[in-house]
């Protein structure tokens, strides 16, 4: 046979006997199977439809939603974090693309700023980061190289510097920063991507990172930065092998000079019950460090057993405190008005308080959770946030306790918002999930992500490098306190520690103003 003849065979083969096999075997196998009514009817086309089912997301995420829409996160927000990590840049171009015509929240801003030499600023001591450039950006071609820079710290000033549990502790916790790192588990996410938050928040400084309920592991502390220290109802890493709390393994944890504070997790937005991880996240050493048998599903207790009331709950936050030296505090989520106040009476009848209270929104992430807990238990932040606040107000209890808040305030402008509605400190995870490298799978809960943040695998976490991505933990940082000192200085004042709620605006639908913002439970427009 000639070699021409045998071509048009094999692309006979290739593209008409081949397909038509594949055709009728699909046919008769999807014909005769019980589980999807429209493979019975339709085998071949049918496919089709799981193919884009498949392919959805991604097609939405990267095509047809515009920069706003998606859900939890724009991608402008996503890109507005990555952005500040990767190139410590906030600067945008043309015009904003907010939708002025939505109601939504607005910093109030003065006919006389301040001049960047009139904010308190401490920018004494600088710091050695690396930033991308770009060098060739083109359809067709992208190239860009790292350079080492000096960055400013924007710090808080020395006598602005905040401080927790300052008359109630042995070793009160002293905060150049506003913003930091929310609970994010060892186990929830693999232990290059805990490393990176931790060299890149000790670069930054002024700022700290919560272990999340999984407890303290050696990858919170490999990079030095300072730690709040969550217990959750699972008692993971203060237990014994039966499950009780052991005040012993609790001293140990309180004798790491990096470890600042303990909060005992009473409720997390995305889950206002215990936590959960799936059997495949749990490796020999996150069993090991949460005692634990190893590859097994782990879901705490919905509440702690220690305690079933605040008088009971105070008492152990004094005996912690009294074994540890060091403040400890409480995360919730708000579902009654009641509950906060009857928090705030007890604090001012009895005199005892935790250091800080944690309000964490209704919009919170999370490794896993159910869609009925993470859709509809808990109040949004903006709504939970001033009540608390307001409250504590009211009781003549607020200057006894630190406020942190939680729930999407990944960007200055948010961040500034929630300061004004009454937060002390703000609380940051998906972002500086961004700034490592999470690219919004939505596959946290399957340990199958992509980029190698949320996961245990470690043929995945082979992709993320730790040396590259603590530069963009520690960027992404600093510009969120640069920004917020450029508001602070649009609102007319020194540090961003004075904002209030007179510095903020809420524009009604109508198009009015309200002078005391409506909390209304959604995330501002911004």
């Amino acid at each position: 046979m000639t070699t021409p003849f045998i071509v048009i065979v094999a692309l006979l083969v290739i593209f008409f006997i081949i397909p038509i096999i594949l055709f009728i075997w699909i046919w008769m196998r999807d014909e005769k199977q019980e589980e999807h009514s429209v493979l019975r009817n339709y085998p071949v086309i049918g496919k089709l439809r799981f193919i884009f089912e498949k392919i959805g997301p991604e097609l939405r995420q990267y095509l047809f939603l515009n920069d706003r829409e998606e859900l939890p996160f724009s991608r402008r927000e996503y890109e507005q974090a990555v952005m500040s990590g990767k190139y410590k840049s906030r600067t945008m171009g043309f015009g904003s693309k907010r939708d002025f015509d939505k109601p939504g929240y607005y910093i109030r801003n003065v006919l006389f700023p301040k001049q960047r030499d009139e904010l308190r600023i401490d920018q004494s001591e600088k710091i050695q980061t690396k930033v991308y450039q770009i060098d060739q950006d083109n359809l067709l071609r992208r190239s860009e190289h790292t350079k080492e820079v000096e960055a400013k710290p924007y710090y808080l000033h020395q006598d602005d510097v905040q401080v927790i549990g300052e008359h109630t502790c042995q070793k009160p916790f002293r905060v150049k920063g506003l913003i930091g790192q929310s609970a994010m588990s060892y186990g929830s996410l693999g232990d290059r991507a805990i490393t990176a938050l931790s060299s890149g928040l000790k670069m930054a400084g002024g700022t700290w990172m919560n272990t999340g309920e999984g407890g303290l592991s050696p990858y919170h502390l490999k990079g030095g930065a300072d730690i709040i220290c969550q217990i959750g109802p699972g008692l993971f890493g203060v237990r014994t092998e039966d499950g009780a709390f052991s005040f012993e393994e609790f001293k140990k944890k309180s004798e790491h000079e990096e470890v600042k504070a303990f909060e005992l997790k009473l409720a997390q937005g995305a889950k206002t019950r215990g936590g959960h991880i799936d059997g495949e996240k749990v490796t020999e050493e996150i069993a090991n460090i949460r005692k634990l048998p190893p590859h097994q599903s782990i879901d705490s207790p919905n509440r702690f057993e220690m305690f079933h009331s605040i008088p009971d709950m105070f008492d152990f936050i004094e005996q912690l405190r009294s074994i540890g030296g060091k403040p400890v505090g409480i995360k919730l989520v708000v579902g009654h008005k009641e509950n906060i106040e009857e928090l705030a009476a007890y604090m001012k009848k009895s005199g005892k308080h935790p250091d800080f209270i944690t309000v964490d929104g209704g919009e919170g992430g999370t490794g896993a959770s159910f869609h009925e807990l993470a859709d509809s238990a808990g109040l949004p932040i903006f709504t939970a946030l001033p009540m608390v606040h307001q409250i504590l107000k009211e009781y003549g209890v607020r200057d006894q306790v630190k406020l942190f808040a939680s729930g999407k305030l990944l960007s200055p402008d948010k961040i500034a918002i929630a300061l004004s509605m009454g937060a002390d400190f703000v609380n940051i995870a998906r972002g500086l999930m961004f700034s490592v490298g999470c690219i919004r799978a939505q596959v946290c809960h399957t340990n199958k992500c992509p980029v190698g943040v949320a996961t245990t695998d470690p043929k995945l976490q082979k992709g993320l490098s730790i040396e590259e991505k603590k530069y963009r933990v520690c960027n992404y940082i600093l510009s969120l306190r640069e920004g917020l000192f450029n508001l602070s200085a649009a609102a007319g004042i020194e540090s961003p520690i004075h904002f209030n709620e007179k510095h903020i605006v809420y524009r009604q639908e109508n198009g009015q103003t309200s002078e005391v913002p409506i909390f209304s439970g959604t995330q501002p427009s911004v």
